[in-house]
């Protein structure tokens, strides 16, 4: 009787861990969902309020939508955009996968570890400092590579970021900064290959670059769709590089280079916030911001 009892009993206690955890997981997730509805889902109902109204608060459809499409410069802004991220994503693919193939054949471990960190530093410096890194760089009266930049015909800042150059300089700087962190995933990546599979590979006779080839990059496939979504979703936001190289350079690179800029221009010197709303680019923190200062000043009127 006592033996059945005591095993009825743990019985009835144990499913109280698994509700423990689903408790803690739950008030974890509670708070990101909290953030995600404030700073996420807020802005965006925020924003496409706006894009199907006008300032009167009246439905307009896609009037909106059809009058920036119309404006000048939006054509100019995805083409910008669209250059930089076919040389940005096929640079990352390349040279990400053949670094970290490169890492991984180390046999050292000190020097692997070395170069890890190595890649991943760059990548600690915000957007903002890292861009200012650039332009100090990219100017040859200052730069500590003066003689490379001038073996390339380059005497002038502003001939180094002529307009033709943007998308390649923008490429090199959102590497530079980017591309450690995706190299070391790669290679956390490459060590998860199964032992087996890398030692059939030597015993069927397979070199290092037939090995790679057909049987480590297959591998990494899922990891490399992984990697060139959340870089196609990061560079479709250019906006630092732009921006500072425009205040920079005393508006070379122009104000409304990329969406992201146009975007800003529209809510912050047009005072369009309807125009901001509707940017590809736009995710509604533009919006908000520019409605609080128009409210603010009628009611000052």
């Amino acid at each position: 009787m006592t033996l059945t009892h005591s095993s009825s009993g743990s019985a009835h206690r144990r499913p109280r861990g698994p509700a423990r955890q689903s408790r803690a997981g739950i008030a974890f997730v509670s708070a990101y969902v909290l953030l995600l509805i404030a700073f996420g889902v807020v802005p965006t109902g925020y924003a496409t309020y706006f894009a199907f109204t006008n300032a009167g608060g009246a439905f307009t459809g896609f009037s909106t939508f059809i009058t920036t499409a119309q404006d000048f410069r939006f054509m100019d802004a995805v083409g910008h955009v669209a250059l930089y991220l076919l040389y940005w994503l096929v640079s990352l693919v390349v040279f990400v996968v053949a670094l970290a193939l490169l890492l991984h054949r180390l046999s050292s471990g000190t020097v692997s570890k070395s170069l890890r960190f190595l890649y991943y530093v760059p990548g600690a410096l915000a957007g903002a400092a890292s861009v200012l890194v650039w332009l100090f760089i990219l100017d040859p009266a200052v730069s500590p590579v003066s003689s490379l930049l001038a073996a390339m015909g380059f005497d002038t800042f502003g001939e180094v970021i002529a307009p033709g150059h943007l998308p390649l300089l923008f490429t090199v700087i959102a590497f530079w900064t980017g591309a450690g962190g995706w190299i070391v995933v790669m290679y956390s990546a490459l060590n998860n290959i199964p032992t087996d599979v890398m030692e059939a590979a030597r015993i069927d006779g397979a070199g290092a670059w037939q090995t790679a080839w057909h049987v480590q990059i297959p591998m990494l496939r899922k990891w490399i769709v992984y990697m060139v979504i959340l870089a196609f979703a990061s560079g479709a936001q250019l906006f630092v590089e732009p921006q500072l190289l425009s205040l920079a350079s005393v508006g070379v690179a122009g104000r409304d280079y990329s969406l992201n800029q146009l975007t800003y221009d529209f809510a912050f010197q047009l005072n369009n916030v309807h125009g901001a709303a509707v940017s590809p680019a736009s995710d509604g923190d533009s919006a908000a911001p520019v409605d609080g200062m128009r409210r603010g000043s009628a009611r000052r009127r």
